[in-house]
């Protein structure tokens, strides 16, 4: 490797087998083909394996934060462990130049029986520390991970937020020159996921690199130099961390839609008919006036509805919302009762209606459209139909937060009181 380098990964696989039992002779099977000099064909995928990691290669430079995201069963986790020689790789290598410190597992290598204090030197010795290396650290890992007298407790008794705070520690205060992080920082009270960070940042400049995967994304805009993206096994993309980002929110919008249309219906579903009037087609629309399911920021947002009316209406109350599948709320809901002179009298035949909400800078996310058509005198229902229509999709450069994306102008300043 270069000198920049750290980390190294080329080509590399891992598969699993989906089976226990037919996992277990497809090992004992290998380990008899290995003992006889034979191969094993590793390379090759038997019934009822798949690829964990499928070809995925990288870089890591020294002094960089790789940061590793990616849905449940992408991947990421199979490549840590990779990284840290629990797995070996079925194809492919890996370099990694420097001592490797990792906490992937909560408890990870952890005796149940054995005090915090003797897992301290059991996992120092696991990590290549001598008993006077680790006498010397000792005091800094105990007070770092902070859980008082239970530390010559056995860690069979520690809670999960215990059982992170020191491994965590261990694993930071050995100083690796290469240090791999599985989703640790989401367990913790919030002094400790601070210190972890402040630590993190310190560590950041000592090692030679660091590979940080969670699904915190906010930590990996903080911490992270690059981001690679995983899905299905397979490396998509590796670059800047804002537009990996980005793109890891517009994967997992399009997952979203296509699971809410293979549900057909978006949280608390109403659909009420009196018969007087059939819904035929419903959505939203493009500037061209064809259906469509994906819009920008910047789009006006048009739902439309054509309808047939089966009995004529003579006051007709029609209401339009827009609604997020996030959370089901409505975000805007107009009606044609806010001029009460202004009524629809609806012959019979069939019908488009169409609501132009101008400029309103959805932010980026899934949502639907709901219709209702009322007797503006009486109250009663015609039609109403809430969490049935097409969703759509809203895209755009910006992060999925909020439901409403605006510009903004910023300014912080010191105040000085002047007391009278």
């Amino acid at each position: 490797m270069n000198d920049d380098i750290a980390i190294k990964v080329e080509n590399v696989s891992k598969k699993y087998c989906k089976t226990l039992k037919r996992s277990m002779l497809y090992g004992i099977s290998d380990i008899g083909r290995n003992t006889l000099g034979l191969s094993s064909h590793s390379e090759k995928l038997r019934k009822d394996e798949f690829w964990a990691v499928d070809d995925v290669s990288f870089e890591v430079k020294k002094g960089e934060v790789l940061g590793i995201i990616g849905m449940n069963g992408s991947g990421k986790t199979t490549i840590l462990k990779m990284l840290n020689g629990i797995f070996w790789p079925d194809k492919g290598k890996i370099s990694i130049r420097g001592k490797t410190g990792a906490l992937i597992a909560i408890g990870a290598g952890f005796h149940p029986m054995l005090t915090g204090r003797e897992n301290i030197f059991v996992n120092g010795a696991v990590l290549g520390l001598t008993k006077k290396e680790i006498d010397e650290k000792l005091d800094d890992i105990i007070e770092f991970a902070d859980i008082g007298d239970f530390i010559d407790s056995p860690v069979k008794f520690y809670s999960s937020g215990m059982f992170v705070r020191l491994g965590f520690s261990i694993a930071i205060n050995i100083e690796p020159q290469v240090l791999l992080i599985d989703e640790v920082l989401a367990v913790g009270d919030l002094s400790f996921q601070n210190k972890s960070l402040r630590r993190l940042a310190e560590l950041r400049e000592k090692a030679n690199a660091v590979v940080f995967v969670s699904h915190n994304l906010e930590h990996v805009r903080t911490l992270c130099d690059r981001v690679a993206l995983l899905n299905k096994g397979k490396l998509n993309f590796i670059g800047d961390t804002y537009e990996e980002v980005q793109r890891y929110e517009e994967l997992t919008r399009n997952i979203r839609l296509k699971n809410v249309r293979m549900n057909k219906r978006i949280g608390k579903h109403m659909y009420y008919s009196s018969g007087d009037i059939e819904f035929l087609e419903g959505g939203i629309m493009d500037e061209s006036g064809n259906s469509t399911d994906e819009i920008f920021i910047e789009d006006d947002v048009i739902p439309f509805l054509r309808f047939h009316v089966n009995n004529p209406i003579e006051n007709a109350k029609i209401s339009v919302a827009v609604r997020s599948t996030h959370s089901v709320n409505c975000i805007w809901q107009y009606s044609n009762d806010k001029d009460r002179k202004k009524v629809y009298k609806l012959e019979q035949g069939e019908y488009l209606l169409k609501v132009r909400y101008k400029n309103p800078k959805l932010a980026p996310g899934i949502y639907t459209v709901a219709f209702s058509i009322r007797d503006q005198k009486t109250g009663e229902i015609y039609e109403k139909n809430i969490g049935y229509m097409p969703t759509f999709k809203v895209t755009g450069k910006a992060f999925e937060r909020g439901i409403i994306y605006v510009e903004s102008e910023w300014d912080v300043k010191k105040v000085d009181i002047i007391n009278d």
